[in-house]
């Protein structure tokens, strides 16, 4: 097995230390949505929201962000079919993965993220918050929403 194939999990949550803080994140095609988890794995907290750029520069992003928060995993939202399938978005994701462990030496674990985006969106509107500003924060809602599932399954385990 390859350095890459141990430090990311088909099994989800599986590879994550039994503690500290985890990184959510929301990969989209243009953004991704970053959470955090507080230390005690709680709450999964909005961080920020990154516009993608070449993967070298995104993965520089990241670097920074782990390093200045102490992470030790990393939740990556893995954006299934509505009937569980896969499609390329996945591939898309898992290869993102795959790149990102090449120079991180941190576990990465996938999480469901169907529904994600829609879930936030919808208590958005209910709030009231317009579509310029639900444009801005709904990614790193997004990682939020799918970080605090993990905690709350982690949690629950």
């Amino acid at each position: 097995m390859s350095k890459n194939e141990n430090t990311i999990s088909h099994n989800p949550l599986a590879s994550l230390p039994l503690t500290g803080k985890l990184l959510g994140l929301d990969l989209g095609s243009k953004t991704i949505g970053i959470a955090i988890s507080d230390g005690m794995r709680y709450s999964a907290t909005p961080l920020l929201t990154i516009k993608r750029s070449k993967f070298k520069n995104d993965a520089q992003s990241l670097i920074e962000i782990i390093d200045d928060n102490n992470i030790v995993g990393l939740v990556l939202g893995l954006p299934l079919n509505m009937d569980g399938s896969e499609g390329p978005r996945v591939q898309s994701s898992k290869a993102f993965a795959r790149n990102l462990s090449a120079v991180i030496s941190l576990p990465i674990a996938f999480w469901d993220e169907r529904l994600s985006t829609s879930a936030v969106t919808k208590t958005l509107i209910e709030a009231d918050i317009s579509r310029a500003k639900r444009a801005q924060v709904v990614d790193k809602l997004a990682a939020s929403y799918i970080l605090q599932g993990a905690l709350d399954r982690l949690r629950n385990n």
